[in-house]
């Protein structure tokens, strides 16, 4: 059901961040036609936005086609710098993705969504690049799941309720009731493993990084091949390394190195 906005409501800023936001990891470059498609705004109007996001440096004119440029990660700099998460969790990826030989990875819980804020790759394993800012649904990930079971009751309930988990692959978990049980299994163990739901052929395992007070900050996960590691595997070794890591980067978050909104 749609929201009447309010008198304070900026019609003209939601849609230059609507066509700001039309650009993604699969649409790098658009035409001026796709951005109108892509964001419900007349040609017209969205070649008004676009021309003025390329007179603040934002986007990029090449020919036809438009693309954002680097400024744009000022809009979020602010952010991240103030949670510190790509600070404090760089390192300890790093070392997970050495000692492993795998791509590693932060994510934060944003709506339904995981958001990545730190990562290192070690060989691409996904259809989709995976870059700081891409988002997956939080029910059918390892981090996602990690981050849902450090949610209360009624929050949980309510992100179940608004984006209840779609199928991907043939193995993704589409049960709401089988993957709330999942979830309690996962604040149960204290770390989750996730075979080929959110792509065939890619095996994750995730741990939380938790507050001084037990609560949940971010996860921190190792994505692997099928072909390479077995659930035996990821679910011993790559285990045990991955609560290390996530562990030591906990305590320096309790001792004040890490800073969450």
């Amino acid at each position: 059901m749609e929201t009447k906005p309010s008198s304070d409501y900026v019609q003209s800023l939601a849609r230059g961040l609507a066509v700001i936001g039309a650009f993604d990891a699969e649409h790098r470059e658009l035409t001026l036609s796709d951005v109108a498609a892509r964001t419900g705004l007349t040609r017209a109007t969205a070649r008004r936005f676009l021309l003025t996001l390329v007179d603040l440096g934002y986007v990029r004119a090449d020919g036809r086609g438009f693309s954002l440029t680097p400024k744009v990660l000022e809009l979020g700099y602010s952010y991240l710098s103030a949670l510190g998460l790509p600070e404090l969790l760089q390192p300890f990826l790093a070392e997970l993705s050495r000692e492993l030989g795998e791509s590693t990875s932060a994510a934060i819980l944003d709506g339904s969504d995981i958001v990545y804020v730190a990562r290192v790759q070690a060989k691409r394993i996904m259809s989709v690049g995976i870059t700081i800012g891409t988002r997956f649904p939080a029910p059918t990930t390892s981090m996602g799941r990690v981050l849902l079971a450090g949610l209360g009751q009624p929050a949980l309930d309510a992100v179940l309720a608004a984006a209840p988990p779609t199928g991907i692959t043939a193995g993704t978990l589409t049960d709401v009731a089988a993957v709330r049980r999942r979830i309690d299994e996962v604040r149960t163990a204290g770390w989750c493993l996730v075979d080929q739901e959110l792509e065939v052929g890619l095996r994750s395992i995730a741990a939380p990084i938790r507050a001084a007070d037990g609560r949940v900050l971010a996860a921190i996960n190792v994505s692997t091949s099928v072909a390479t590691v077995s659930l035996e595997q990821l679910a011993g070794p790559y285990k045990d390394a991955l609560l290390d890591v996530a562990a030591r980067a906990s305590a320096a978050a309790g001792h004040g190195a890490f800073h969450a909104h």
